[in-house]
């Protein structure tokens, strides 16, 4: 008689598992593929050449880690570390670093931003937005400013992103 109940609890065994795991306060969350920032690296670089500027791409992921760089050509060094720093501020910060810029030089409860040590406040920051949600950053240096710098990113964002948009 004890066997077959064995038996039985083994069988059920997947089941029950299955449902308990359901139960967990599990989240599932949106990321940047390298694939997608891959494609918002090369786009940035083509925007900056279209400008006849050079420059440094960074693209970050939700958790701030690094997917993709590119560093165009005779860049100086300190662009690298410049652009990833802006990608991690506007994602960290969910609003683009020209923004926090202009606020931390206007209003005086913000000017403690710059003593934060991993955010950048210079423009070229911008956050990476796929339906509502906060995905990665991306960021641009030393194209010749920050608006330049800016510019590269949101052209990016708009080809690619509204690129892959369509496709869905």
């Amino acid at each position: 008689m004890r066997k077959p109940v064995t038996v039985l609890n083994i069988l059920l065994l997947p089941f029950a598992l299955t449902a308990s795991t359901s139960a967990l306060p599990l989240l599932e969350r949106k990321t940047i593929s390298l694939v997608l920032a891959n494609r918002l690296a090369d786009a940035a670089i083509m925007s900056c050449r279209a400008i006849n500027k050079e420059a440094v791409v960074a693209v970050v992921d939700r958790g701030g880690n690094l997917i993709a760089l590119q560093r165009g050509d005779d860049i100086g060094p300190h662009n690298t570390t410049a652009a990833q720093r802006k990608a991690f501020t506007a994602l960290s910060t969910k609003t683009t670093t020209a923004a926090l810029a202009q606020r931390a030089a206007t209003d005086p409860t913000s000017r403690n931003l710059l003593t934060v040590p991993e955010l950048l406040l210079l423009g070229g920051g911008v956050p990476l937005v796929v339906d509502g949600v906060v995905v990665g950053g991306i960021g641009v240096a030393g194209s010749g400013g920050a608006a330049n710098d800016e510019h590269c990113a949101t052209e990016a964002i708009a080809q690619v992103l509204s690129v892959t948009k369509s496709r869905r």
